[in-house]
């Protein structure tokens, strides 16, 4: 077919239906090759995603807080239904920590990318000099796994200690001593929850959630063990700096993985982190 055969052809056609039509083909053939990038175990299960601060009290603490808010902006985009399984405010401001609970299609797929160390450089609200600070604080995220998980946990390996639920004040504190944390000696693993208004049903979660990080530890032991053995270097080590975000002296987020960068900083904190979260996928560079 030559090139004034298919002139022809095209002005027989409405040429407005047929550019919808490429593009809608184009949208599926996108959604056809994420799709293929979401294709690992656990990416289709729910997850445990949890914040906590790092060096530098208030400034991390604060850090902590804005990273909530935009992960639940995050969630309200993605439609993910979720709970805050436990949280601790900061002594002045922010947060100590907090775990949310996350149910949603291919939500472990999707939030794994977030692990690691997200790094803020910003003009210190707390500072009455205005100078320039910057804050560090950590994001863990844990599949449910769906299938019964058989990890023994004997007794002695636990250190139990219950608190009062912290809460917003006057009438919705929970006043007796119901939230639960759990201390796993072996491994140094620490589980809380006060989301339950019983001293026992937290205590369930809070068991349900260490055997979880317990499991998944165990897998990857014997994932790295494997890797050992074929002789690869594992060039992804714990608690290095996935992300900046960057409010002074420019505006900038970036990604240290793949490169992706916007100089959008505000909508990215208002949960915009699917192309983040996208480009991240596409170059595989993540902790699974």
């Amino acid at each position: 077919m030559d090139n004034l055969e298919l002139i022809d052809i095209l002005e027989e056609k409405d040429l407005e239906n047929l550019e919808m039509e490429i593009n809608k083909l184009k949208k599926q053939i996108e959604q056809l090759e994420f799709s293929c990038l979401l294709n690992q175990e656990f990416d289709k299960l729910n997850c445990y995603l949890e914040i906590h601060p790092g060096a530098g009290g208030t400034e991390s603490c604060d850090w902590a807080s804005m990273l909530s808010r935009m992960y639940q902006k995050f969630f309200e985009t993605m439609q993910y239904n979720y709970e805050v399984i436990e949280h601790q405010d900061g002594e002045e401001a922010g947060l100590k920590s907090i775990t949310f609970f996350v149910k949603g299609f291919y939500a472990y797929g999707y939030l794994k990318c977030e692990k690691g160390v997200h790094r803020l450089v910003r003009i210190s609200p707390f500072d009455s000099n205005k100078r320039r600070h910057t804050s560090f604080a950590s994001v863990s995220v844990t599949p449910e796994f769906n299938q019964d998980i058989h990890v023994e946990i004997n007794e002695s390996d636990l250190k139990i200690d219950v608190y009062h639920s912290s809460g917003a004040g006057g009438q919705s504190v929970n006043t007796s001593n119901s939230a639960v944390r759990i201390t796993h000696l072996p491994t140094k693993i620490v589980v809380t929850c006060q989301n339950e208004r019983s001293q026992l049903r937290n205590k369930d979660q809070a068991i349900k959630i260490l055997k979880n990080k317990l499991y998944e530890l165990e897998r990857k032991n014997i994932e790295k063990e494997i890797t050992n053995l074929k002789g690869e270097i594992d060039n992804i080590n714990f608690g290095s700096q996935i992300r900046s975000y960057i409010l002074e002296p420019y505006k900038l987020v970036k990604d240290n993985r793949s490169g992706y960068e916007t100089s959008n900083v505000s909508k990215v904190l208002d949960g915009d982190l699917l192309p983040m979260i996208k480009s991240v996928l596409k170059r595989g560079n993540y902790e699974k």
